[in-house]
């Protein structure tokens, strides 16, 4: 007598002894609730997305200006030292210097250069090496300042060479490279400091200016990228209510997908006309400088509750499909 047969746990094995396996397809129901999450998130993420894009640009924006600012500050420094020069030079005859002295042009164009490169200084975007040159350069226009000034208190021959040297600490170009034969930045007068420092936070200026936040390729890619996917998500949801539910896609949820797509849309045009202002205003120093359209106040309060309405527009286009398969409780 033999024992009964016990029943596998294991399902029954094939020829080539790989077990079979059957996959079964979700239920449309659960396919609907993952796009309806799917495309709820592109929309958070759009949102998201045009929050960071838009402060992110706005900061470059605001830092490029400061530091455009600098280079003009900089710009009217050196002009400024050069008509100091000028004034020192008319000075420099030993009667006028006792009559005179340096002159009021002299002590009024030193006043203004030493307000530019303070202005200068509080928009620096060169780091540390730019405050340092800074201060040098501060510091040459009180040796200038001082050794003008002693030469007043000179006698005829030892006047005339102080007031000489004072205008070398203006004017000095600076040593040479013996190999390119170019000035030595750091070796000149001020007027060769604040113009290599001019140089270097244009520099800095252009580093600011090629800021992925501030190039287009990179902001419509942010912003359209979402748009992208949800376009995806809403075709698939309307395949599955055509083929599962027999019925149409609802027309609201092609609602939803237009004014996200608005929203991203207009959010890249904004960035892309503030940086456009943003080069007008570097070439025109002048010019008044505007606040960025894309995170001003008024296109927040249009975008966000557009995009608050596509939410709310692919939410209730979900509904009736699901609304099907929920049953009341006994």
């Amino acid at each position: 007598m033999t024992a009964p047969a016990v029943p596998s746990r294991w399902p029954a094995r094939g020829a080539a002894g790989t077990r079979r396996i059957r996959w079964s397809a979700p239920h449309p129901i659960t396919v609907l609730r993952r796009l309806r999450t799917g495309v709820l998130a592109m929309v958070v993420a759009t949102a998201l997305l045009y929050l960071l894009v838009s402060a992110q640009a706005g900061d470059r924006i605001a830092a490029a200006r400061r530091t455009s600012e600098a280079v003009h500050d900089l710009r009217l420094a050196a002009r400024e030292a050069g008509r100091a020069d000028t004034a020192l030079q008319q000075v420099s005859h030993p009667a006028e210097m006792e009559l005179i002295g340096t002159g009021t042009e002299f002590a009024n164009t030193t006043a203004r250069v030493s307000v530019l490169i303070t202005s200068a200084a509080e928009n620096n975007a060169a780091g540390k090496q730019g405050l340092n040159q800074i201060q040098f350069a501060q510091g040459q226009l009180t040796t200038c300042v001082q050794l003008a000034n002693a030469a007043l208190r000179g006698d005829a021959r030892s006047g005339p060479a102080q007031l000489a040297v004072a205008r070398a600490t203006l004017t000095d170009p600076g040593e040479k490279d013996p190999t390119t034969h170019t000035y030595i930045s750091g070796t000149g007068g001020l007027i060769s400091s604040l113009q290599d420092l001019q140089k270097r936070e244009g520099e800095a200026l252009d580093d600011q200016l090629r800021s992925p936040w501030l190039t287009p390729g990179w902001v419509w890619t942010l912003l359209l990228g979402p748009v992208a996917v949800m376009a995806v998500l809403v075709v698939a949801s309307g395949c599955v209510v055509v083929r599962h539910f027999r019925r149409h896609p609802d027309p609201r949820l092609l609602l939803a997908l237009l004014a996200t797509a608005a929203a991203g849309t207009t959010a890249g045009l904004l960035c892309r006309l503030d940086t456009h202002r943003l080069g007008t205003h570097l070439l025109d120093m002048h010019r008044f400088a505007p606040h960025p359209l894309a995170d001003h106040p008024v296109t927040m309060a249009l975008v966000l509750p557009l995009l608050a309405a596509a939410g709310a527009l692919a939410y209730l286009a979900y509904r009736p499909r699901l609304a099907e398969y929920r049953f009341p409780r006994s």
